[in-house]
């Protein structure tokens, strides 16, 4: 029996029973929303919307609305240059990402069973950093032709160079199946330690090995230093891009052809847990190394290793990394990375156990086999947001990079302090909206937890001085904690601040919290007594020696200078906006709290 007949497809309209939506009609709500919350006056003539707008630490406006007109260029197709949507035409789909292990130590029998465990729990690829001549040892009964090196030796990559080859001599494997990379990086070396660029030696390790080595790339253009150092994506991106093009002449002046000298790098990048900007930040780095090729005459797209972020994780409440890093792998994979290393939850703590390490690989073994995110070849492709985004980081880097070349290169910009100095600029910034928790760390900034259990792991010592700085950003609150322990330590209790509720639970309960949490944030012990109509004998029962004032605008008008006066306090603050007899400070949502609890610490007497 016949049936109606079918749309074409391009004719389909999924919501034809519904009128369209207009824009000025979700402006109209907007506006409803925003007056209705007090953010947008009645006589407010301009685009309500702007009132949502964010921005990132590159000045790139983040919309809360985007279509298709937002789109400004052809977004082109995966495989094809300028690869944005991927550097291969079916993605990773065929095999996922390379699942990226990072392995360190001096005892080369502890990093080999460290590297076996990874190994048959799914890691497809080593990435090490042990003494040159540690390497085979650490390399046991490794097939090192099924699972790639890549080393990470430092100023001696020469030697480490040199030990993987005769690995792969012992072991039969034919220099033509060789896949390894070799980790040189001179220019990520000089930024981390403030010393002299010296491309020379690892151009000609670079041409020994594209003459006998096709399948190992030599040097790694690292953009972690700028990271770790506080910079943006932009920033990240632009030396990055600029350390590659360093390489390039490099090698081309020491005889290599343009292509193979691109076929000897490969880029490293963090990635955070902002997954759109590290979505974006890996699209546009593909971008930007498009352009550099088609300048330079070349074909081969970027080859990119995406690092959950360092500066990223917290020693306090530590297992909120697993989010994070969980979030960064999405990032990464979504992004395009080739490989992609997930660092383990305690890395920030020190040297990670068996079980931290078995996390981070079953967070690739969760997104790859149970989430099949890499079953579809750039999953991101399409999204409004994220081309515009993707657009607008390429832009700001490609401005960053072409001001480093305009200062004469990375190497010069290092050695002059110029970049150091854009970085630091970034970190202040940064800085500033970590301490005001308009940039919130869970469990460190917010709902920390002044009794978890400390993780304790084997200190690591960094060996690497001078340089870019190396920050994280729970550093400042860290210290804050470390101190309210040291403080506990030695007089049997912590820091402590009375917390005078005024009215009942219902009343005050909301600023109580917000009080208590910003207070315990730096390791002050909140003292709430609830509901009570004696706050001055609590107080003094409580054994603190400054109190907070908390309840609702209307009880601070009516009670908090009587209260205040009561309490015979030597500090009080208000958590609210407000100014009254007896109350020396106000605590308020988007002040610098950190300025706050440093001025505290010093007020109670703990030690720094």
């Amino acid at each position: 029996m016949a049936g109606p007949e079918s749309a074409p497809i391009s004719e389909l309209d999924l919501a034809a029973e519904f009128p369209q939506a207009t824009r000025e009609q979700w402006q109209e709500l907007v506006a409803g929303v925003l007056r209705k919350s007090g953010k947008l006056p009645e006589d407010f003539t301009g685009a309500p919307e702007s009132k949502l707008v964010t921005r990132t630490y590159d000045g790139i406006e983040i919309q809360p609305l985007y279509t298709a007109e937002d789109v400004p260029w052809d977004i082109g197709f995966p495989g094809l240059p300028p690869y944005v949507r991927g550097s291969r035409p079916d993605g990773q789909v065929s095999t996922g990402w390379d699942v990226r292990a990072r392995f360190t130590g001096d005892d080369a029998r502890e990093v080999n069973k460290a590297i076996l465990a990874d190994l048959e729990g799914g890691v497809t690829s080593i990435w090490l950093s042990v003494p040159p001549a540690s390497l085979a040892d650490a390399l046991n009964e490794v097939y090192v032709d099924l699972a790639p090196v890549v080393l990470d030796a430092g100023p001696e990559y020469e030697a480490a160079a040199e030990a993987l080859f005769e690995v792969f001599a012992e072991r039969e494997i034919p220099p033509s199946e060789a896949t390894a990379v070799l980790g040189a990086d001179p220019i990520g070396l000089a930024a981390r330690t403030g010393s002299a660029v010296d491309l020379g030696p690892a151009a000609a390790l670079a041409v020994r090995v594209a003459g006998k080595y096709p399948k190992v790339r030599t040097i790694v253009a690292d953009g972690l230093p700028y990271h770790e150092a506080g910079g943006s994506d932009a920033q990240e991106l632009g030396a990055l891009v600029a350390a590659g093009v360093a390489v390039l002449r490099s090698l081309t002046d020491a005889g290599l052809d343009v292509e193979a000298a691109a076929g000897q790098l490969e880029f490293r990048l963090a990635a955070t847990a902002d997954q759109f900007s590290t979505i974006a930040k890996l699209r546009a780095a593909r971008r930007l190394w498009a352009r550099v090729a088609e300048v330079c005459g070349f074909s081969s797209p970027m080859r990119q290793h995406a690092v959950t972020s360092p500066a990223m994780l917290t020693r306090r409440d530590p297992w909120v990394n697993m989010l994070r890093t969980t979030v960064a792998c999405f990032g990464a994979g979504v992004g395009g990375a080739d490989a992609v290393t997930v660092l383990p939850f305690d890395a920030a703590i020190g040297r990670p156990d068996a079980f931290s390490a078995r996390i981070a690989r079953n967070t690739h073994a969760v997104l790859l086999e149970e989430s099949k995110l890499a079953g579809v070849a750039d999953p991101a492709g399409g999204s409004w947001y994220v081309e515009k985004l993707t657009d607008d980081l390429a832009h700001a880097a490609w401005a960053e990079f072409t001001a480093i070349e305009a200062a004469g290169g990375l190497a010069a910009e290092l050695a002059s302090g110029a970049l150091a100095e854009r970085l630091a600029s970034t970190w202040e910034k940064r800085s500033s909206r970590i301490a005001s928790r308009r940039d919130p760390l869970t469990g460190v900034s917010e709902f920390p937890n002044l009794t978890e259990k400390p993780v304790v792991r084997t200190p690591v010592e960094s060996t690497v001085e001078g340089g870019l700085p190396r920050h994280r950003y729970a550093e400042g609150f860290e210290a804050l904690r470390d101190a309210s322990d040291a403080h506990l330590a030695s007089h049997g209790s912590r820091p402590k601040i009375f917390l005078a509720t005024l009215g009942p639970v219902a009343a005050h309960t909301t600023r109580a919290g917000f009080a208590a949490n910003l207070f315990q944030a730096g390791g002050i012990e909140a003292v709430n007594p609830g509901a009570t109509d004696d706050l001055p004998g609590a107080f003094r029962a409580s054994g603190a020696r400054i109190a907070c004032l908390c309840g609702t605008d209307d009880a601070y008008a009516s009670q908090a200078t009587d209260v205040a006066a009561s309490l015979g306090a030597d500090y009080v603050l208000l958590a609210g906006k407000g100014t009254y007899d007896g109350v020396d400070e106000n605590v308020f949502t988007g002040c610098d709290a950190l300025e706050v609890l440093n001025r505290l610490h010093a007020k109670l007497g703990v030690a720094r």
